[in-house]
């Protein structure tokens, strides 16, 4: 008997001739077996069927190939067996059949056709089963030949498994007790690894890998060893506690083979029940700190938990006993034990096995966060030996950590309460750490998440740093892409809409934390950030006017220097006026971005909130502010054509100033029309500004006399432009300005301003018309339309009644 495994395999064609060959003697075999077996001729069915089983003996076939042959000799056995129930019918004991076949000339055939006059004899009940059954299993013993061996096991635990002794089996109490069984099966399970293990440790150690290969391919036949006790109704929790689990665990734990103890403890996980793992955890993760340390460890440990997690949450009923049994301390001192045993583990798979572990808690101890930090808070131990994390895979099991309570939870406040979370971002890369802060920002968004305490604030600042401020390692603000920049800091700035409180101290301390953050984010950030700010803290004067409306605001002297009285560490007492002290100090942050522009438009919305108030000087200092903007960065015709039109319109709907002080912006307004670089710029600036000398509202300003001014100087601009263009171009321009100006001139005649008459009317009429006829001037269908419209509503406003065609009546069109 030949019990070593050959140098190599023959190759893959010559492996295909072999098993043809062999394929076409067992079916010439089987032939003859078929002839005699019809002819109810027992000792030639028993010798065909030896020279048959002879095929077996092979050793030059690969496991696959040799596997395909087993099974073609497996199905003969079949009619074989069938035989031997007919030979019983016929008279021949099961005795004498058991030792017939005894006679097999070679030990192979002899032990298979035992096995198969075995399972008949059981059936017969004409000896115990258990007998039986270990006779078998002992006379096993004879293939020492790995492969051989194996599938030899293998058919002998096909053929019984129907058989044992088990609980309210038929082969129960005379045949054995479901002991019996569970011994059998384990003594089965027992060789048939030790033979898996040996194949290992035979042949050149150059086809190591190739023997690994071939090993996983008959790891099957091992395993359902293990499914076969798992199926036994009599092996209860006591007897898989007392007797299963530690011959099982001993055995992966002595073979000390890297391949056999994987593939066996993820067996063991996997085919017994799951409150069976709760109930043995202790001696289950006992035995996975006394695994090699090449064995993947951390997939055995995290299959386990998330078993357990699963178990947990489709029966809410068992959380009682995961506390019973104080499951989490235990996986936790396994976890940190398995670690420290095996030094030699990579990064990545610690902190798989705190990733598994924190799943496991989030799932059964969701509400336990000392729990989830206690997890968080080991891995930190880990990687603070590390420092940065710079390990690909492990960064990715980082994040997959420190997304989970994100995910569990859906509310950052409450991530925001575990005190290990932030140190475990302190070991990743800057890239890195961006990543989580944009996934914390989109958790908040995603569910509506509002942050409504000031140091909840301060710690959420800590986790975005990446994103609001400069940190070390990080590439300078040119080195990043500019349109992921922009997308990052609008998140930014969509967060401040979620940093909110109905309790206005406890908003203005909120504010006072954002922007403490967002100053150190440098300038190019400060122009994302701060309008969000300014805009929460103009929403929060509105809340203090609504609750103060029917109380007399304190109107105290605002100015400059007032700023560096406003400690902004004191926030007690919260009032308008406080809070624009904040506001005119935020916007003046925006001066180095620089962002003139920005800031002049911030500086109008608060000027109007501070109208809104009735705060007259904290009014006046934002206009002054503006207009300083203005005068001093802001030199761009477009831009600033763009900002007289702002500063006009909000000063127009400012009432709270008193006479010397409108008068004193307005003047600045209407100067800084008449200073615009180009002509039209120019007249519609200060045709606007005429507006700021009739207001409609009651108690406004209405001076006609300033409102007909304003028109005529733009008159007069708009001819110097027409004459500007003769001599440029050598014709005038188009007369829109002059129609423009006639639209205003309508307006205030409509509105009852005595100094604008039918005569000065009728006069832009006739001169609109005189230089649309001039050859000099250039042809513009818009402007003629726009004429044409504006004929036709005087001629509408003549045939009106209520004393409006009166008005209209001398003038001709």
């Amino acid at each position: 008997m030949q019990n070593s495994i050959p140098d190599g395999f023959p190759s893959t064609n010559d492996q295909e001739k072999l098993l043809a060959d062999a394929l076409a003697l067992v079916q010439h075999h089987a032939f003859y077996m078929h002839r005699a077996l019809d002819n109810n001729n027992l000792q030639d069915a028993l010798k065909f069927s030896a020279q048959m089983l002879g095929e077996l003996r092979t050793s030059k076939l690969s496991p696959q190939k040799y596997y395909e042959l087993y099974m073609k000799t497996f199905d003969e056995l079949r009619m074989l067996e069938v035989f031997f129930k007919e030979e019983t019918k016929r008279g021949c004991t099961n005795a004498y059949l058991y030792e017939e076949v005894q006679h097999a000339g070679n030990v192979l055939p002899r032990l298979y056709l035992l096995c198969t006059v075995g399972s008949v004899y059981i059936r017969s009940k004409e000896a115990p089963a258990k007998e039986v059954l270990k006779d078998l299993v002992e006379m096993c013993r004879g293939i020492q030949h790995p492969v051989r061996g194996l599938f030899l096991r293998s058919y002998l635990s096909q053929i019984s498994k129907d058989k044992l002794t088990d609980a309210a089996s038929e082969f129960e109490g005379c045949g054995g007790t479901v002991v019996d069984a569970v011994e059998f099966v384990l003594q089965n399970f027992t060789e048939m690894n030790k033979l898996w293990v040996r194949m290992q440790h035979q042949g050149p150690a150059k086809e190591k890998e190739k023997r690994e290969k071939e090993r996983s391919e008959l790891r099957d036949l091992v395993g359902k060893n293990l499914h076969v006790l798992s199926q036994l109704e009599g092996v209860d929790l006591d007897m898989y506690r007392d007797i299963v689990l530690p011959r099982v665990l001993e055995q992966v734990v002595n073979c000390k083979d890297e391949l056999a103890q994987y593939y066996l403890m993820d067996c063991i996980i996997q085919v017994f029940p799951d409150e069976y793992h709760l109930q043995t955890l202790d001696t289950l993760l006992g035995a996975c700190s006394q695994l090699q340390p090449s064995v993947d460890v951390k997939t055995v440990m995290s299959q386990l938990m998330d078993r357990l997690s699963v178990y947990a949450a489709s029966a809410p009923e068992v959380l009682a006993e995961f506390s019973q049994v104080e499951a989490f301390s235990k996986l936790s001192e396994a976890v940190i034990k398995v670690i420290e045993v095996q030094q030699d583990m990579p990064l990545v798979g610690a902190v798989c096995l705190h990733v598994a572990l924190l799943t496991f808690t989030l799932r059964v101890h969701a509400d336990r966060l000392d729990y989830v930090d206690q997890v968080l808070g080991a891995c930190v131990k880990k990687l603070n030996g590390v420092g940065k994390v710079n390990d690909s895979k492990a960064t990715k099991q980082i994040i997959t950590l420190l997304s989970a309570p994100l995910e569990k939870y859906n509310n950052v406040v409450t991530v925001l309460n575990l005190t290990n979370y932030p140190k475990i971002m302190e070991h990743l890369d800057y890239g890195t750490n961006k990543i989580m802060a944009v996934v914390i920002i989109q958790s908040i968004m995603k569910n509506g998440t509002f942050i409504m305490e000031a140091d909840k604030v301060e710690a959420l600042f800590q986790l975005l740093k990446e994103l609001v401020q400069d940190s070390d390692g990080s590439p300078t603000l040119d080195e990043l892409d500019e349109e992921d920049f922009m997308e990052e800091q609008n998140l930014v700035a969509r967060l401040v809409q979620m940093l909110t409180n109905e309790d206005n101290d406890e908003m203005f301390k909120i504010l006072i934390t954002a922007k403490k953050h967002f100053q150190k984010g440098g300038s190019k950030r400060l122009g994302y950030s701060l309008p969000p700010l300014v805009f929460s803290a103009l929403k929060l004067v509105r809340r203090l006017q609504e609750q103060d409306k029917n109380n007399e605001v304190d109107k105290v002297t605002f100015s400059p220097q007032e700023q560096g009285s406003s400690t902004e560490a004191d926030e007690a007492n919260i009032s308008p006026q406080k809070v624009f002290q904040f506001l005119l100090q935020t916007v003046d942050s925006l001066s180095a971005v620089p962002a003139p522009e920005l800031a002049l438009r911030l500086y109008l919305q608060c000027a109007e909130a501070a109208n809104d108030c009735d705060l007259e000087p904290i009014a006046y200092e934002f206009f002054t502010q503006a207009f300083v903007t203005y005068e001093e960065e802001i030199s761009d015709s477009k831009a600033q054509v763009t900002s007289i039109h702002l500063i006009v319109g909000t000063l127009q709907r400012m009432h709270v100033f008193g006479v010397e002080n409108r008068d004193t912006l307005t003047h600045k307004a209407t100067g800084y029309s008449a200073k615009l670089l180009k002509k039209p710029d120019q007249c519609r600036a200060v045709y606007v500004c005429s507006h700021l000398f009739w207001i409609e509202d009651e108690g406004g300003v209405q001076d006609g006399e300033r409102v007909l001014l304003c028109l005529k100087r733009a008159l007069r601009i708009a001819n110097a432009a027409q004459q500007m263009a003769s001599v440029t171009k050598g014709s005038g321009g188009p007369v829109t300005l002059f129609v423009e100006i006639l639209n205003k001139y309508l307006y205030y005649f409509e509105h009852g301003n005595q100094h604008i008459t039918n005569a000065v009317i009728q006069g832009l009429i006739e001169l609109i018309v005189t230089e649309m006829q001039s050859e000099n001037t250039t042809q513009d269908p818009t402007v003629d339309a726009f004429f044409a419209s504006t004929l036709r509503y005087i001629r509408f406003q003549k045939q009106k009644g209520d004393g409006v065609a009166e008005r209209y009546a001398a003038i001709e069109v």
